[in-house]
């Protein structure tokens, strides 16, 4: 009798305990939905605007501003008036134009200009920062010193500084070196920027030195191992260094606003602001144009990105 109270008692335990599995594993299936709904919500928050624009690029002139007009519009003194009437926002035009891109594309060059100046601003910095960031990184994360530290340090200070604050600085020694008006004035304070030095050398320092101590008592020179070893064990923190530093210049505003005079010059981040309200339809299809290289070289390097910025340096198992 004692032996079969005993077998129900324990029974009796490992149901409850199935019970109790059965409860937490709900709970957790419950917290995982509630977090999925959550960043479902934020996710869609984020991507109406980017949807909206791409949707809106292929309405006609016409329907842009029967939906849009009342918000740019302005009184007899060209001031902006009260908006009494809701806007109208749509995502599916009534009609799929390509006006606006036919207008863009081919009819107006200048649009398709100030996209080049973007590249044309935008590339070099994005090349010749990574290779004085990634050299200087190396020698930052191989030999340790006070100096070297204090550099370091003064490195992360300008850092943490806005761009604004190092514009009036940049703009004295422009105007010195005569560099005002030409892509030097962009090219040079961006290829010295110190975010990527910062974030490559954090990386290479998490590389062991047994690895580097290796390869010196095979031989190798210092150009063999920060060659050989150190770029490509930081690939991911190079793509990530890339991505980032292209989405920050291909967007900047101030430096060709203040170094650049000329408006042939500007790059079409600043001339999409000049966009006037008889032209929304080709602002929004002049924005899809603008948005595809960040979104490619972001969907190309989304992995490379995230292994950049987690991954804790050394060799991979």
């Amino acid at each position: 009798m004692k032996k079969r109270g005993a077998s129900g008692s324990w029974e009796d335990l490992a149901e409850q305990d199935r019970q109790a599995a059965k409860s937490r594993k709900r709970l957790q299936i419950a917290k995982i939905g509630l977090a999925t709904a959550v960043a479902a919500a934020f996710a869609i928050l984020f991507l109406m605007p980017i949807v909206l624009t791409i949707t809106n690029s292929f309405m006609a002139a016409s329907e842009i501003s029967a939906n849009y007009g009342s918000v740019f519009a302005k009184d007899a003194n060209g001031g902006k008036i009260y908006i009494a009437e809701k806007v109208n926002l749509k995502f599916i035009p009534d009609m799929v134009s390509f006006s606006q891109y036919n207008t863009v594309l081919l009819k107006s060059p200048e649009y398709l200009l100030k996209f080049w100046n973007s590249v044309i601003l935008v590339a070099p910095i994005v090349i010749f920062q990574l290779i004085v960031a990634s050299l200087a990184s190396y020698g930052f994360a191989r030999y340790r010193g006070r100096i070297r530290e204090i550099i370091f340090f003064m490195y992360i200070i300008l850092m943490l500084m806005p761009y604004q604050v190092t514009l009036v600085p940049n703009y004295l020694v422009s105007d010195w070196l005569n560099l005002l008006d030409t892509n030097w004035a962009i090219w040079l304070p961006g290829i010295m920027s110190p975010f990527a030095v910062f974030l490559l050398t954090k990386f290479m320092r998490r590389i062991p030195d047994s690895v580097m101590e290796a390869a010196q008592i095979d031989g190798a020179g210092e150009w063999q191992i920060y060659r050989r070893i150190c770029l490509p064990l930081c690939k991911g923190a190079i793509c990530s260094a890339a991505i980032l530093v292209f989405i920050d210049y291909w967007n900047m505003v101030e430096q060709p606003l203040i170094l650049l005079t000329d408006a042939e010059t500007h790059p079409l981040s600043v001339f999409l602001s000049k966009i006037n309200a008889g032209e929304i339809g080709l602002a929004f299809a002049v924005a899809t144009i603008y948005m595809v290289p960040s979104l490619l070289i972001f969907l190309y390097g989304e992995e490379y990105l995230v292994d950049g910025i987690t991954y804790q340096g050394g060799i991979k198992g």
